[in-house]
């Protein structure tokens, strides 16, 4: 399926297993960018936006890879950020059942492969940046996406990938 961000209501459709092309704007934001969004509010609209799991590597105005980190990392954090209408997570290693819940009904979390990190960047054009006194990987970098793969592994009825 393809699916092109802000995102809506089609995640709900989702289930957990399925394959997904990927595209328009994400933002990275790891734990720093999570607690400073906490703090100051969103630098961009939450509604509908995904949330990419990442610290990615720029160099010259290009994102030269863009592996994902481990999402449970931000496990405590997530829940504001889906309250604020953030539908899409993306990282790696699957999230808590607390995160598994406050998806429910609201959004999914999308699983990339760790070690890609050529592959995902091979998929996106560098849009600006948030925060860039917190330094290149914990900074939120807007990037456009086209046909980023990824496999739905948490979907908004709570089948987890990650339990099975």
């Amino acid at each position: 399926m393809r699916l092109t961000t802000p995102l809506s209501d089609e995640v709900l459709s989702l289930n957990a297993g399925d394959r997904v092309l990927l595209s328009g704007t994400v933002y990275t934001a790891r734990d720093e960018a999570h607690l400073k969004i906490l703090e100051e509010g969103f630098p961009f609209n939450p509604k509908g936006a995904v949330l990419y799991h990442c610290g990615p590597v720029i160099s010259g105005g290009e994102v030269v890879a863009a592996g994902p980190t481990t999402s449970a990392r931000m496990n405590k954090l997530t829940k504001p950020m889906l309250d604020a209408g953030v539908c899409g997570l993306i990282g790696k290693g699957g999230m808590s059942d607390e995160v598994v819940e406050a998806l429910r009904g609201r959004g999914v979390y999308f699983a990339f492969t760790g070690g890609c990190a050529a592959l995902a960047a091979s998929c996106m054009k560098l849009k600006g940046v948030h925060y860039a006194e917190l330094g290149m990987a914990e900074a939120v970098w807007e990037i456009e996406l086209s046909d980023m793969p990824l496999v739905v592994g948490i979907d908004s009825k709570g089948n987890n990938l990650f339990k099975r």
